[in-house]
């Protein structure tokens, strides 16, 4: 990865919030040599000019919920604001304008069917704008979530990546989220690093019984700490959705192929009428052909591929108000 803006250490931060986006500072200093003060203002600095968010994410796929990968064909003169509308949402993520503007593509994960029933068979098709609906239920993913695109890179040793790794928690128990941990969440949504007082002033439980229950709840799957930023300041300015059709029989082998390309930030087999969805990052378009003609075209047992490269991406993990 290159920039003109961060160095080597501001990449390697990255890499390590990725791995324990709870570390601390002096924690995340000693294993990448640097003292916690600049890994302060490191992190200040991400934060500012390249977008940084660390936030908890629910584990849709670990919980047992649907996802859906939406395609929205839009009128051009409307496309924007849907997009837009959709991002206010909590319950998407990943929104892009893709097809010079005309077609929305947007993750939503559903936290029960009144959530799905209010946006799939009651907002969308009542928005006059929207003139088609695609809808992809994801069945399996083979990258991303809680693996993030950023270790592709190599930017860690192998000791410091252990380093790092949060401890496991003894017992975590089953993957599940019950209704007296929507306060802890819901911080966590908001700040991923939210200290310990913070979240026992968010939920008034004691300091002790938000540390176990958190732990409980990364340890058991059904939450995970997640990065957003910026790409496009470190040398990858160009992302697109890739849909894409394999025969049954090389459904699972394609997958697992595609969960190994360092272009590929994330890999889910669908239902619908393509059978594997992904999200490519590269650095520019002639990176994206030399993928589509390269790794991907030489795997065997793909049929067709139909890509949709990104114009703007609206929203990754959080909404911000458009300036």
């Amino acid at each position: 990865m290159e920039s003109d803006t961060f160095d080597l250490l501001d990449l390697q931060l990255l890499t390590a919030l990725e791995l324990n986006g709870r570390a601390s500072f002096s924690r995340l200093g000693t294993v990448l040599g640097a003292s916690d003060q600049t890994i302060a203002r490191r992190y200040r600095r991400l934060a500012a000019e390249a977008g940084l968010r660390v936030v908890a994410i629910r584990d849709a796929e670990r919980l047992g919920q649907d996802q859906w990968m939406l395609r929205l064909r839009c009128a051009p003169d409307n496309a924007l604001n849907i997009a837009d509308a959709l991002a206010r949402r909590p319950d998407t993520a990943w929104i892009g304008l893709a097809s010079g503007g005309t077609e929305i593509v947007c993750l939503t994960r559903p936290r029960s069917p009144g959530d799905y029933d209010d946006l799939l068979l009651g907002k969308l098709p009542r928005t006059p704008s929207v003139l088609d609906i695609r809808a992809h239920q994801m069945l399996h993913r083979f990258y991303g979530g809680p693996t993030g695109w950023l270790r592709r890179f190599s930017l860690l040793t192998d000791d410091q990546t252990a380093a790092l790794l949060p401890e496991p928690a003894a017992d975590p128990g089953p993957a599940r989220i019950a209704p007296d941990d929507e306060p802890l969440i819901a911080a966590l949504e908001r700040d991923g690093r939210a200290t310990y007082p913070e979240l026992q002033r968010a939920t008034g439980r004691s300091e002790s019984a938000v540390k176990r229950r958190l732990a409980a709840l990364l340890g058991s799957g059904a939450l995970y700490i997640d990065l957003e930023y910026d790409s496009e300041l470190f040398g990858y300015s160009r992302a697109a959705v890739l849909w894409i059709t394999a025969t049954p029989a090389a459904l699972h082998s394609v997958g697992k192929a595609l969960a190994t390309h360092d272009e590929i930030a994330y890999a889910s087999a669908t239902a619908g009428p393509s059978n594997i969805v992904v999200t490519v990052v590269v650095k520019n378009t002639a990176g994206l052909y030399t993928y589509l003609s390269g790794p991907l075209g030489h795997l065997p047992g793909i049929t067709h591929v139909e890509a949709s490269p990104f114009l703007r991406r609206v929203k990754q993990l959080t909404y911000r108000t458009p300036r």
